[in-house]
């Protein structure tokens, strides 16, 4: 199906998730590659060596979330998207996540907005809580959104009404 659609499947994306445990630690980097590509901007991004590609820069990159700070340098880095912050610590009932997103105009803190799955459908509202594009992001913004916990798995994007 991923072959075919370009979307991952539930099965696929829990294998990229830490446990919930570490996720409501605090931030930690979930790495949504699914596909072997010559790509390591993450592994070289990364400040605490949390994200390891090997010698084959076409290797699945591996995050460690026991050495994961949820630092988030390596969401802008990332040249496919795929990498995002997932912090359940600040909340029993919401999640953050913390996305690059390269469409504009930027939302600004305190919009809503509607909360996409990975093949694109709406499936909740998010609420921005901070939105950050410093010149080091070589121009991929990262968003930080409020989500309801039950999307943990689900939530990976967002598009501002008109």
């Amino acid at each position: 199906m991923f072959e075919k659609t370009g979307v991952a499947t539930r099965e696929m994306v829990m294998t990229k998730f830490p446990p919930i445990e570490r996720i409501n630690k605090g931030p930690v980097a979930v790495v949504e590659c699914y596909q072997k590509i010559p790509c390591n901007p993450c592994q070289t991004a990364c400040p605490f060596g949390a994200i390891t590609i090997g010698e084959d820069i076409n290797n699945i990159p591996c995050r460690d979330e026991n050495v994961c700070t949820g630092c988030g340098v390596c969401v802008s880095k990332c040249p496919g998207l795929s990498i995002m912050i997932v912090d359940g610590s600040k909340s029993p009932d919401t999640v953050q996540f913390r996305i690059p997103y390269e469409f504009l105009p930027l939302p600004e803190a305190g919009e809503k907005v509607t909360g996409l799955d990975r093949a694109g459908q709406p499936i909740c509202e998010a609420k921005v809580i901070k939105v950050m594009d410093p010149p080091s992001f070589d121009r991929t913004p990262v968003v930080t959104l409020e989500v309801d916990r039950k999307y943990l798995y689900d939530f990976r994007n967002f598009r501002r009404e008109a």
